[in-house]
């Protein structure tokens, strides 16, 4: 939708901004981290106004106009998919969602990530080798190369994830790490990433990929997964990212939960990138001014005469996203995952399919 973004885990190494695509807008809400969706409040805002983008409010819909907007970019960036949907909502029709990934495959050039809430359709569809040839027909009927070359590609995609799409689930709590994980984790992809974005409560990975088989959570990392044979199909979570939430009706982010992260990241040698506070700050950071909230470890607020009787309480202080920065225990963490595989190249009538 934008050929530059200020979404900093978009971002390229050497900090050249990435871009985002929307071949879909608008969305439903379907767990806690939806309540103050960013996307809703700023479509809904343009509801009724005739001839604007967003005349339909966040009302899901397909914009087929743009689905071309990649194979217009030269320079290779990171594209965030669908900041404005999500790919995988029951909604969209599975031809839609092939078409897209045809576009991906062309477009080799370009780093493409994924977040979903839709964990279930995601690796059901992304399992299914008949979605897969689904792609090639899309990409032969639509875009380019002649029917042998997609067959080819059909049969390429079905066997190994593309190397230039990274798929991601959203992680607010405990609830959904055990729930989403685990299918992220099934899913084929050159790069599995979460977004505990807002994040709502302590995430304790090892318990998420207990149910895979991984007790000591040794499921967390590529490394872990190609070393040693054990869980060889799973590949592993390859990049955490963790933020705050912004917005009029922001929660609060207990400190802890971060740092947790943070450490469990560290010990699994897993790249981790703190994005946001958010609204609210520590009040230690050195924030005096701003509404305070006090919150404790699983998130529950608490008044001023009930706080000091209650274990790992915390005052924040709303001072807003840009104020509350990015630092976590005065470090910067913007660490990204290895790009994924090698490209593997297929000849399609003078281009090249990656």
């Amino acid at each position: 939708m934008a050929d530059t973004t200020p979404i900093e885990w978009t971002r390229s190494e050497d900090g050249t901004p990435g871009a985002t695509w929307n071949p879909v807008t608008g969305c439903t809400k379907i767990s806690e981290g939806c309540d103050h969706c960013y996307a809703e409040t700023f479509a809904e805002r343009w509801r009724g106004t005739s001839g604007h983008h967003f005349e339909n409010g966040f009302d899901l819909t397909l914009r087929p106009d743009r689905l071309r907007l990649p194979l217009t970019w030269t320079k290779p960036r990171r594209v965030f998919l669908n900041s404005m949907s999500d790919l995988f909502h029951q909604d969209i029709p599975d031809t839609y969602i092939a078409k897209v990934f045809a576009v991906m495959a062309i477009a080799g050039q370009h780093t493409f990530q994924i977040l979903t809430k839709r964990h279930a359709r995601m690796r059901a569809l992304l399992s299914s080798p008949s979605f897969w040839h689904q792609v090639a027909h899309e990409g032969r009927e639509h875009f380019t190369g002649c029917q042998q070359d997609w067959l080819a590609a059909g049969a390429m995609l079905g066997g190994r994830p593309l190397p230039n799409v990274w798929l991601g689930v959203s992680v607010e709590n405990q609830r959904w790490a055990d729930i989403r994980i685990p299918a992220l984790l099934e899913t084929p992809a050159a790069v599995h990433f979460l977004s505990c974005e807002p994040l709502l409560g302590p995430v304790d990975l090892k318990q998420a990929v207990r149910t895979m088989g991984s007790e000591r959570g040794h499921g967390l990392t590529a490394s872990y997964v190609h070393a040693g044979g054990c869980c060889r199909t799973l590949h592993g979570i390859d990049w955490v990212i963790v933020g705050g939430e912004s917005g009029p009706k922001a929660r609060a982010m207990h400190p802890d939960w971060a740092r947790s992260l943070r450490d469990q990241c560290a010990a699994a040698e897993v790249p981790y990138f703190f994005k946001q506070w958010g609204e609210f700050a520590p009040e230690t950071h050195g924030h005096n001014s701003g509404a305070t909230v006090l919150i404790d470890g699983q998130g529950r607020t608490w008044n001023e005469t009930d706080a000091p009787a209650m274990p790992n309480v915390v005052r924040m202080r709303r001072v807003g996203k840009k104020h509350a920065g990015r630092l976590l225990d005065d470090r910067l963490h913007n660490a990204f995952p290895a790009s994924g595989t090698p490209h593997t190249t297929i000849e399609l009538e003078g281009r090249t399919l990656r």
